[in-house]
């Protein structure tokens, strides 16, 4: 995969995995994946189902046995330890609370468990219920709460015991929408208060880039890309990430042009401007990636324009409130999506169904992504936007 020189490296390499594997069989759901977390960060591992994230973080947590590789945390080799002997604790999916205990019970059981005195257990579960506001519910049983309080109980239950790592395995995934969101919040401001690193495992792309300081995408046991929310989703490294990633328009095509300030990319709808050298060379394939949000769109030619400017055809609209959905249709037959925002409750829409429009992006807003070397042992070298490069599966860049 394709590096940026300017990835956010945390300070202190606090977590760290070098070169973990984990093979069932003959099945490889763990492929050499090295990663660094540092102290008191949040980090979300960020994939399909099946991409090896809910393994990784088991080896994390001791549940399976890495087969081959070394788990750092605070320096100390931890992958042959048993769970009940590493600083680390692990939220589930499901909470796993204990329906006949009250929550008090819940979240003072594993203290109890390593016999702290009696002052100390009450001391610690009351710091706990307190942090995440639950103090007076503390003798009421799971089922009388609602998923969120469940979900807050969990996580008082995993920070009583002062872990130096706490996994969360989707946290979110049981609660609904709209309650997953103000959650969100919540999470990562009690976790942020108790200054815990964390390591979370989501599918769920809006989960990771509100929660996470750094998201590492992974696709077939393999980390594709680490980096800040904003670098993932402006700058990525590779085809699949910038398809997995929110919504984009990929377009094929070959350069034509490669200059230190700028290129071009001759495609099926005609040729993209782009505001920066790539160092290619002329005739070589590449993939241009546009966000939606970033393509403007409108029924008359605008002035001024003379970059990027393309015609179609509306085919679908989509309403969602606070902004429209477009799948605008070229005469070539290349279907465009276009994200425009409704900025006025009294704003007339006059783009509808079959009508014939325009539409533009800025010559800075595509991003490049190509090979710039042959394919070596099924993996080949990237060079991204920014002159940086890397090496990356190509079934990753081709998005197979």
């Amino acid at each position: 995969m394709a590096d940026k020189p300017a990835e956010k490296v945390p300070r202190e390499r606090y977590l760290e995995t070098q070169k973990l594997v984990k093979r069932f069989d003959e099945a490889v759901a763990v492929d050499e994946v090295s990663l660094s977390v540092g102290k008191g960060e949040i980090f979300a591992l960020l994939g399909s189902s099946g991409c090896g994230k809910s393994t990784l973080l088991r080896m994390l947590a001791g549940f399976e046995t890495p087969t081959s590789g070394r788990i750092l945390l605070g320096g100390q080799d931890v992958a042959g330890l048993p769970p009940y002997e590493r600083p680390v604790n692990m939220m589930f999916q499901s909470y796993a609370l204990f329906p006949h205990l009250d929550i008090w019970e819940n979240v003072a059981f594993g203290l109890k468990r390593e016999g702290l005195p009696k002052d100390e257990v009450q001391r610690r579960t009351g710091e706990m219920l307190d942090l995440v506001q639950l103090g007076q519910f503390a003798k009421r049983k799971p089922h009388q709460l609602s998923g969120g309080q469940q979900q807050r109980v969990a996580l008082a239950r995993s920070l009583a015991k002062k872990p130096k790592l706490l996994l969360l395995d989707e946290p979110l995934g049981a609660l609904d929408k709209k309650l997953r969101e103000q959650t969100q919040f919540e999470l990562v401001n009690i976790i942020e208060k108790v200054g815990v690193t964390c390591v979370m495992v989501t599918h769920d792309q809006e989960e990771a880039m509100t929660m996470a300081s750094r998201i590492a995408v992974m696709s077939k046991g393999r980390v594709l890309q680490v980096g800040t929310p904003q670098e993932i989703y402006e700058y990525p490294a590779n085809r699949f990430v910038a398809d997995f990633i929110g919504n984009v328009n990929l377009l094929e095509g070959k350069l034509t042009v490669d200059e230190a300030d700028h290129c071009a990319v001759g495609t099926a709808i005609g040729e993209v401007q782009v505001g920066y050298g790539i160092s290619g060379s002329a005739g070589m394939n590449v993939a241009l990636a546009v966000r939606p949000e970033k393509v403007s769109i409108a029924k008359t030619r605008p002035a001024g324009i003379t970059h990027n400017l393309f015609a179609g055809k509306v085919k679908e609209i989509s309403y969602f409130g606070s902004y429209n959905n477009y799948i605008v249709v070229t005469p070539q037959g290349t279907k465009v999506k276009i994200t425009e925002p409704n900025g006025s409750r009294h704003e007339l829409l006059d783009i509808t169904w079959e009508d014939d429009v325009c539409f533009w992006w800025d010559n800075t807003d595509a991003v490049v992504l190509h090979m710039v070397e042959p394919p070596k042992n099924g993996w080949v070298k990237l060079r991204h936007a920014d002159g940086s490069s890397g090496y990356g599966q190509i079934s990753a860049f081709w998005g197979l």
